[in-house]
């Protein structure tokens, strides 16, 4: 079932991620491993395919040395925002900025040549929604509950977002989402 229309390549600033049904975007330490084989057939292509640069942050760098997107699968330019970018681990596409998040934004949209920048920090994603700098926020939820890990969202004393779903007759209609868990134990009669 597809509950939006395809991702295009726009030139936009897209806050993205696969997130847990509980609003974790990564497990402790950054694991990424609980999103596999849960998405939908071509879902990562079309994201390969309108991506052109990626925006993203020390911490998830530093989990994760010269990691690419889509396990790989996405060649191109990759920003990292970083207070110290002296002692950062290089590798081959990728630019350390020491900037503020609007700046860096600039930076690689540049680079993106029309299509989009995808911010994959939640930190970052949380200073460009603040700046006004977020152009979508594109969610996929996952079928799982982690209870622990690192939030889409954290900024306990922020005052609301309130947000559009993007294609909907009222975009400010709420979200239905049910899910029956795997494993359930019957209490007896």
């Amino acid at each position: 079932m597809n509950d939006t229309e395809p991702q295009t390549a726009g030139g936009k600033v897209l806050f993205h991620f696969a997130m847990s049904l509980d609003g974790f975007v990564a497990g402790p330490g950054h694991a990424m491993d609980w999103m596999t084989g849960t998405t939908r057939a071509g879902l990562q292509d079309e994201y390969i395919q309108t991506t052109g640069a990626v925006l993203g942050g020390r911490d998830g760098w530093d989990a994760m040395p010269d990691a690419r997107p889509y396990g790989g699968a996405w060649k191109g330019p990759i920003f990292v925002l970083t207070h110290h970018p002296e002692d950062a681990t290089p590798a081959a596409d990728v630019t350390f900025l020491n900037c503020g998040p609007a700046e860096a934004v600039r930076i690689a949209l540049k680079a993106a040549g029309g299509k989009n920048l995808e911010v994959l920090s939640p930190t970052i994603g949380r200073q460009l929604l603040d700046l006004g700098l977020i152009d979508e926020i594109d969610l996929h939820i996952m079928p799982v509950m982690l209870g622990q890990g690192i939030r889409l969202y954290d900024a306990p004393a922020s005052e609301p977002i309130n947000l559009h779903h993007i294609g909907q007759s009222d975009p400010a209609t709420t979200i239905n989402v049910r899910y029956r868990p795997t494993t359930t134990t019957k209490i007896p009669a």
